[in-house]
């Protein structure tokens, strides 16, 4: 199995920031029922105005040619365009567990 974390810095106001963090959510947490190799989906939309960073989600699918089916999928790309011109930065990390 293979966790797929990303983690996403947006761009603008709190409230904005937060307003798009939680449409992006929304998507993503749908998406296992739409993506088949998709065993799970974790969102989480950080709470802390500390931090710079504003969401995180945690994926998990059976092998590393799966990260791709899943990031290539049409439910992807259109979750992914909820975000597209408010994201600053972007990290992930994928490791076999």
């Amino acid at each position: 199995m293979v966790k797929h974390i990303v983690t996403f810095k947006l761009k603008g106001s709190r409230e904005t920031r937060l307003e798009v963090s939680r449409r992006f959510a929304e998507a993503l947490l749908a998406l296992p029922a739409q993506i088949p190799v998709l065993e799970s989906m974790e969102v989480g939309i950080n709470e802390n105005p500390a931090e710079d960073w504003d969401l995180v989600l945690t994926a998990v699918v059976p092998t590393m040619e799966d990260v791709a089916l899943y990031a290539n999928h049409p439910a992807h790309v259109a979750a992914a365009s909820i975000i597209a011109s408010h994201k600053d930065s972007r990290a992930c990390v994928d490791y076999n567990f």
